[in-house]
């Protein structure tokens, strides 16, 4: 038996899965850790699409979303904007 490579996106089939998804990772703190999730989210929706919807380069997704990118604050915005979702900032502690 042949076993398949894990990949979160076979996971991310609703838009439920993906706000959990999402709160899960920017509840890490840890801003590369969110652009890699964002990133995942939007392979699950389609980069393609997610470019063309946001006006942001497919290639410019891909840098800016992976473990390496640091997605510029109006980037991150266009990408959620493309993901139907936005974050919410509540009090910590």
């Amino acid at each position: 038996m042949e076993l398949k490579k894990f990949d979160v996106i076979d996971f991310l089939d609703s838009d439920e899965a993906l706000v959990e998804y999402l709160n899960a990772a920017l509840a890490e703190n840890d801003p590369k850790y969110f652009a890699k999730a964002l990133g995942n989210v939007a392979r699950a929706k389609g980069m393609s699409s997610v470019s063309e919807v946001s006006g942001v380069g497919r290639q410019s997704l891909y840098r800016a979303l992976s473990e390496e990118g640091n997605p510029r604050i109006d980037t991150l915005f266009k990408i959620l904007e493309a993901l139907n979702v936005r974050l919410a900032v509540t009090a910590s502690g």
